[in-house]
């Protein structure tokens, strides 16, 4: 049975229906204090927000011609790698999704059965357990980000990246 406006308006005053935000004049963002993702989880160990200069991470050398400071997040890393011109990081593979951005120099990875060359400004996007290695063809500073973070590299098990 079709309920006129006059009805269910009777009816909200009553309270017997729930009222719903709606838009903001002017706009289509919602009047609640905080816009959460469908899907997201609702509870979740609380996150700790910081505020990291690069100048107060760790600058760990791993080789004459590696170097890299990484900083953890609840569910994600990012790491800053430099890498000097002729640095061959070897074929290795990882759980790990990755993202790679070039800031300065180049970096040519064979992967995928592909040789690509990726430089400042362009990013590489790795799936998990997907073999690769690199070489640095010029003196390069990249960002790579991990999901879930490296425990290889947060334990210092990662030899690879070792050899002198």
């Amino acid at each position: 049975m079709a309920r006129t406006r006059t009805a269910l308006r009777k009816i909200a005053a009553k309270g017997k229906t729930k009222k719903t935000k709606r838009s903001a004049p002017g706009g289509s963002r919602p009047t609640a204090k905080h816009y959460r993702q469908k899907g997201a989880p609702s509870r979740r160990a609380k996150a700790v927000l910081r505020h990291i200069p690069w100048t107060t991470v760790e600058l760990e050398t791993l080789n004459p011609l590696l170097q890299r400071q990484f900083v953890v997040g609840q569910n994600i890393m990012v790491a800053r790698v430099l890498i000097k011109k002729g640095c061959i990081i070897p074929e290795h593979s990882h759980m790990n999704e990755q993202v790679t951005y070039i800031l300065e120099g180049a970096l040519k990875f064979w992967i995928d059965g592909k040789e690509i060359v990726v430089g400042a400004g362009e990013v590489l996007t790795i799936p998990p357990n997907m073999p690769h290695r690199a070489e640095a063809i010029e003196d390069t500073v990249d960002l790579d980000v991990f999901n879930p973070p490296r425990a290889d590299w947060m334990n210092k098990d990662d030899s690879y990246l070792r050899m002198k």
